[in-house]
């Protein structure tokens, strides 16, 4: 891979600076990238303690860099203000604050959050480093920003670089779709990502009979991402990209969908990817047609920025017995462990509870799970 001058003495300044180039150029040599290319934002996933531990918050302390260009980070492993109420224990929380504050040293800001995209919408074209599967894919699919699926290791070093190797989606022809894939139920947009990521290979282009809401792509693209290898879809006449490619001859048809889950849940859950403004107010009208509070524990997971901006709505919700929680979810918080079926909306929450909490998993609409939460 070529380097320019100033990326030879950055590689051999023999500090945290050319850890992060080495990371860069040994990726950059693995997947043949050219070259290095600049960005323009980075985001960093594995922040939570519960995926770094003792040994990733040493390595992150001994760096003692600097990031360079704009940096947001994703949720923690528990609420900062309210992880006694989680049943976070008072050492994770120490250490998990630790964590936090090496990233602030370092010049991040601390969104935490897995949808940095309604603090900070890249354009189209616009070149990224970031990890977090579901914001991956939503920045490439939805804005037409281009990113590789990076590692929180990856994507911290580009974040200290300010650059990235040019290779896969930076490049336009690879970002072409391989497969069409005809939906022709009424599908849910997070249960068809799920089911799909994992029976196809390449990129898919869908077409739909109906019209794709924000928050639709956004679940999509978290179930595409949460069981296959996919980082980029493209959606016939909604997407910024379909038209840039021939429709792909290899097609797929889904006349309906099925799932099988069967547990009682202990807790309901919502929030992966955290919910924007339109879900929370989606939720806080649903909650009005039933009388009395809830009946079953119900955590909501949204961003400080979500939760600020519709305080009013929050307030009503925690009245009738809601909990909404910031600056984490239920996949990266070991709260969620304690519990034995949980019940969510989100095909990318049924993909990783049962791996990474141990926990049972049920699925249902947002509406069948704010109806059960009075049962």
């Amino acid at each position: 891979m070529f380097l320019t001058k100033e990326e030879e003495k950055l590689l051999e300044r023999g500090d945290g600076v050319s850890k992060c180039m080495e990371i860069l150029v040994a990726l950059g040599e693995i997947f043949d990238a050219e070259r290095l290319i600049p960005i323009k934002h980075a985001h960093i996933s594995g922040v939570s303690y519960q995926n770094i531990g003792d040994e990733g918050l040493e390595w992150l302390r001994s760096l003692n860099v600097k990031f360079t260009v704009k940096t947001t980070i994703n949720p923690a492993g528990m609420d900062l203000d309210r992880w006694k109420e989680m049943g976070i224990d008072e050492d994770f929380a120490r250490k998990q604050m630790k964590l936090l504050n090496i990233f602030k040293e370092m010049g991040a800001e601390l969104t935490l959050t897995c949808t940095p995209y309604y603090i900070y919408r890249p354009s189209i074209g616009e070149h990224l480093a970031w990890a977090e599967s579901s914001a991956v894919i939503y920045a490439n699919s939805v804005l037409g920003a281009r990113t590789n699926r990076e590692s929180g290791i990856s994507a911290l070093a580009s974040a200290v670089i300010g650059k990235t190797p040019y290779y896969g989606l930076h490049i336009k022809e690879n970002r072409a779709p391989s497969i069409l894939v005809k939906v022709e139920c009424d599908c849910d947009p997070s249960i068809l990502g799920y089911k799909i990521g994992s029976e196809i290979e390449g990129i898919p282009i869908f077409k739909f009979n109906r019209k794709l809401s924000d928050d639709d792509l956004k679940a999509l693209g978290a179930g595409l991402a949460s069981t296959g290898n996919v980082a980029i879809f493209h959606v016939i006449d909604q997407t910024p990209e379909w038209n840039d490619f021939e429709i792909p001859s290899e097609k797929i048809v889904v006349d309906k969908l099925e799932l099988n889950f069967d547990c009682d849940p202990d807790i309901i859950t919502l929030g992966c990817p955290h919910l924007s403004k339109e879900e929370l107010i989606k939720v806080y009208n649903l909650l009005k047609n039933f009388s009395g509070k809830v009946r079953r524990e119900f955590w909501i997971f949204t961003s400080r920025k979500v939760y600020e901006d519709l305080i009013e709505v929050v307030d009503y919700l925690e009245m009738k017995g809601v909990r909404v929680f910031r600056d984490t979810c239920m996949v990266v918080s070991p709260a969620t462990r304690r519990f034995e079926c949980v019940m969510t909306n989100s095909g990318k929450a049924l993909t990783y509870l049962p791996k990474l909490r141990g926990v049972k998993v049920l699925y249902g609409t947002l509406e069948d799970c704010v109806r059960k939460a009075f049962e």
